[in-house]
């Protein structure tokens, strides 16, 4: 029994499955079918058990804050936290120490929406919802002092509202870490989309979502608007749909996400009323805009006398942000250059006293504005790679302009294991501090300035990084397309904090080892 037979047997006996398109058509009796008729969908049970765990692991990370400071200001001569200003009920103290701030937390980040279902595990989103609550908190703990007119003691106010962020965003951290690892290990505690669209915009968007199954995304059919042509077979990697009402088949799939894909997708009227229909089921409506590669602060939607236009600013590539990019990156550099100088000792040596030839591999790379540099990286290859390049030419795993082979015989032994930790990138700090390199940007190509062409040259626009989307989005196991895709997706959505997150992600990514070599 074919996978799109069995699933049909589990959403209705009635349903048909046409083995000449390739798609499962809806029961026979042609009789149009309500939501209002039908039992509504409950919340994914995953998101009550993963909110319940968060409320408890704040709770406890605001009373650890709590008792941090105490720990550093229980021999101040004032302040709210100091058990002399409450006098002798110890009680009362141990009391607001320990329970009156970590439920007044609990109920800020609850207002500020740190428990909303579509914020939860998802990106910077979460984070940033933390902060706006942090900064609430110090609000609020100072009307209370104004208030109660308590003599609160400035640096225990600042103490306790910096141990409240650290230590949520830590266990927040942790949280989204070990959700991830359950996505990836069995595919639970994520949601389960029904693609409707045209079969191109919805392969696309499955492309996309499940690339990364530590997203949370998996989709488990795709919904066409219309029939197939006469004589057009329907492949796709998931059941394929068409002629269904959206609201009972998402329900009979056990699906909790309709996932709208194009803009020839659905008819405005016919988006809102499946809007309508979906109002307390529990079902998640997204919509996959046609601007896909256009993020972030880029997109407002600004209604016009009732018609909502998606408008699309020009990304900030200039200005204070990307000069304190700048800063940053020279100051991070001299910093890693500092602490990791016996690491970059060690490696010197290893690679000296295992192959002779240089410790140091230098190339000529193009950067920003398509001015040529070089490039530091140790050598991890023998010292006649380049003229044994030829001769395995016909071996190049790679469709761009990069050469790439997983079992390259130029590497040497000590190469490889530098490589697959990215260890042979480290010096490239030296970039960074010359201001030829970013901490983050496009890889820069051993390539010449005239093979950039088309769209490839934007990636030109930013300095090139050490790490980037391509290396925390698949490194070496990328297609050429996909790579300069994501790069120019960088350009074109970047921030500050987009830099931070990627920097986060390469961590992980290394430690993993993926996609090196």
């Amino acid at each position: 029994m074919s996978a799109h037979t069995q699933i049909m047997a589990t959403v209705a006996p009635s349903a048909r499955f046409d083995p000449d398109l390739g798609v499962i058509m809806p029961p026979s009796n042609g009789m149009p079918r309500s939501v209002f008729g039908r039992p509504v969908a409950p919340l994914a049970k995953w998101r009550r058990r993963y909110a319940a765990c968060l409320v408890v692991l704040d709770f406890v990370a605001a009373v650890a804050a709590s008792r941090t400071v105490v720990a550093l200001f229980q021999d101040a001569d004032a302040g709210f936290w100091d058990q002399r200003v409450l006098g002798d009920t110890v009680s009362a103290f141990v009391l607001v120490a320990n329970i009156g701030v970590p439920l007044l937390w609990l109920v800020i980040l609850a207002g500020a929406g740190a428990y909303d279902r579509r914020a939860l595990g998802r990106g910077t989103e979460e984070l940033n919802r933390v902060v706006r609550a942090n900064i609430a908190m110090a609000a609020a703990v100072s009307f209370l002092a104004l208030g109660f007119k308590k003599d609160v003691s400035r640096a225990t106010v600042a103490a306790i509202i910096v141990g409240l962020l650290v230590y949520t965003v830590f266990v927040r951290i942790v949280a989204r870490v070990a959700l991830r690892r359950i996505r990836r290990v069995n595919q639970r505690a994520s949601q389960k989309v029904l693609l409707v669209g045209r079969l191109a915009d919805a392969l696309a968007v499955h492309e996309v979502v499940t690339r990364n199954a530590g997203a949370g995304l998996r989709p488990v059919a795709i919904h066409l608007p219309q029939y197939p042509r006469s004589g057009e077979r329907v492949n796709a990697p998931v059941p394929v749909y068409v002629g269904w009402d959206l609201v009972p088949l998402v329900q009979q799939l056990r699906a909790d996400t309709i996932a709208v894909c194009g803009p020839a997708s659905l008819e405005s009227y016919e988006l809102r009323k499946l809007a309508w229909q979906l109002e307390g089921t529990g079902i998640d409506l997204v919509v996959v805009p046609q601007v896909t590669d256009v993020t972030g602060p880029r997109i407002h939607v600004r209604p016009i006398e009732g018609l909502p236009l998606l408008n699309v600013e020009e990304p900030t590539i200039s200005g204070l942000s990307l000069l304190a990019k700048s800063l940053i990156d020279r100051i991070a550099a001299l910093f890693g250059l500092i602490v990791l100088s016996p690491v970059l000792v060690g490696i010197a040596l290893a690679i000296k006293f295992t192959d002779p030839g240089p410790v140091m591999f230098r190339q000529s790379r193009i950067g920003h504005q398509g001015k040529a540099f070089k490039v530091w990286k140790f050598r991890t290859m023998y010292t006649d790679a380049e003229q044994r390049l030829e001769a395995l030419r016909a071996h190049n795993e790679s469709d761009g302009l990069l050469f790439k082979m997983r079992n390259d015989p130029r590497v040497t032994p000590i190469g490889r294991h530098l490589r697959a930790l990215s260890l042979d990138e480290l010096p490239q700090l030296i970039n960074v501090l010359m201001g030829q390199m970013s901490l983050v940007g496009p890889r820069p190509l051993p390539t010449e300035d005239d093979d950039y062409r088309g769209d490839v040259r934007r990636r030109l626009l930013v300095r090139p990084g050490i790490t980037g989307l391509w290396q925390i989005s698949g490194r070496s196991d990328l297609t050429w397309e996909d790579a300069v895709r994501l790069d120019l997706h960088y350009v074109d959505n970047w921030s500050l904090v987009y830099d931070l997150g990627i920097l986060w992600h390469t961590v992980r990514v290394v430690l993993d080892r993926r996609g090196a070599y």
